[in-house]
């Protein structure tokens, strides 16, 4: 059980990751001319990512992947692994539940601003297939 532990502490530390990470990233990308950092999909990813969480800890919900991971970890009888003291000092800390609820929000707005300062190209009506030009035809 503790290796499935692990892993759902793995993919939460990923999660982890893309927010912080992709906010940093949109910032770096749009300093630096990174197209990537403008593509609608990953920006829309990344938005509902944090206000998924931020809706959670609005509602007083518990992230599914702590309940999942502490699940496993109470069906296993071995001690804490490598992964769970490391990866776990890395995004679990012992701070009052309101002070996450505060940083995820402030995070969201964040995010949110961001989409409308380093914007994701507008999509042209141009752009958009024709339902009557022909599959692969010049029209």
């Amino acid at each position: 059980m503790a290796m499935l532990a692990d892993a759902v502490l793995i993919v939460h530390f990923l999660f982890v990751l893309f927010v912080v990470g992709g906010l940093l990233a949109i910032w770096a990308g749009a300093a630096l001319g990174w197209v990537w950092v403008r593509n609608l999909r990953f920006r829309v990813a990344h938005l509902a990512a944090i206000l998924f969480v931020t809706a959670e800890s609005l509602v007083g919900m518990a992230c599914p992947l702590t309940v999942w991971e502490d699940f496993l970890r109470k069906a296993g009888t071995e001690e804490g692994s490598f992964m769970q003291r490391w990866v776990g000092r890395l995004i679990f800390y012992d701070l009052p539940e309101w002070v996450f609820t505060l940083a995820y929000v402030l995070f969201a707005l964040a995010v949110l601003a961001t989409f409308f300062i380093i914007r994701p190209p507008a999509r042209k009506p141009d752009d958009a297939p024709s339902a009557s030009s022909p599959a692969g035809g010049s029209g």
